[in-house]
């Protein structure tokens, strides 16, 4: 964990309890136990605090702009609105639609129509919370000697294990806790009582199984992605190194520091990329969870 910054060009992807750089951040930091002990503050725990502080005071700051009914006005203010207004309209609501509580009892939609906003608009918190905490994740790994928490497994896993907290919750709130765990489909119940007798109780377990490895996956597919973009930066790097002696090294270096621009360019790109995907599929999970059908 406490890998030093000279021992490989692998740090950068790596957590550790110690400080090196900035230096006044220098030695370690943890938490007293009240049974004895300390609790490690990482390097990810303290970027990922500074992730959710800029993600805290940038929309803070955009929603009081917004509430004054006034257009929002400057660049740097409408890049991030344009993003939220984008995630909401093409995404969470098209995707999600109505909840099973707006449909009437023949399949078709209900005459009633909400005072304002979307059915779906109240898990908008949860998906622009995600997206843009995970975005400022994976940008503050483009800012040497930091790193990309969401390069950590642990930290992408307790973001997959909360939104499988979302998405059940969601699917119980929409058609009833008996309804969303029965999971098998209606297909199966209504088989012969001879096959159902062996085959309800299997498709329940593959049913199961599937809701909570589709959420592993979702914590895998960014650890993954993130993970192996810093990894092509530090080889690349590392070419410097080992031509060092060699009279290669006039080659090697300016190809492996055009490599390392390209390679962080297309970086930037894939830390919006990923923090989309995880949204996309968690806004189609809770889709799927609040529509049995």
């Amino acid at each position: 964990m406490a890998a030093a910054h000279s021992d490989d060009v692998f740090h950068h992807v790596r957590d550790n309890t110690v400080f090196e750089v900035p230096q006044f951040l220098g030695g370690e930091w943890s938490i007293p136990q009240p049974f004895g002990g300390h609790f490690p503050i990482t390097k990810f725990m303290i970027l990922e605090i500074i992730a959710a502080i800029l993600v805290f005071v940038i929309f803070r700051t955009l929603a009081a702009k917004a509430a004054s009914g006034e257009p929002v006005r400057g660049r740097f203010w409408n890049f991030w609105e344009a993003i939220a207004v984008f995630l909401r309209d093409d995404l969470v609501r098209p995707t999600i639609g109505e909840s099973h509580d707006h449909h009437d009892s023949a399949g078709g939609h209900s005459t009633h129509v909400p005072k304002a906003g979307h059915p779906a608009d109240k898990y908008l918190p949860f998906i622009w919370s995600a997206f843009f905490f995970i975005l400022f994740c994976n940008i503050l790994g483009a800012i040497p000697w930091l790193g990309s928490p969401t390069s950590h497994l642990w930290m992408t896993g307790a973001l997959a294990v909360t939104t499988l907290f979302v998405v059940v919750r969601a699917g119980m709130s929409n058609v009833g806790p008996a309804a969303f765990w029965k999971l098998v489909p209606k297909s199966v119940m209504e088989l012969p009582v001879v096959l159902a007798i062996f085959l309800i109780p299997l498709m329940w377990v593959i049913e199961f199984l599937g809701l909570m490895i589709k959420h592993g996956v979702l914590a895998v597919r960014l650890f993954a992605n993130i993970l192996a973009g810093h990894t092509v930066i530090a080889v690349i790097l590392g070419f410097i190194g080992s031509a060092a002696n060699s009279p290669l090294y006039y080659v090697v270096a300016p190809a492996s520091v055009f490599g390392q621009v390209a390679i962080g360019l297309l970086e930037l790109f894939v830390a919006f990329l990923q923090a989309y995907v995880f949204v996309f599929l968690a806004t189609v999970f809770i889709s799927v969870a609040t529509h049995p059908h």
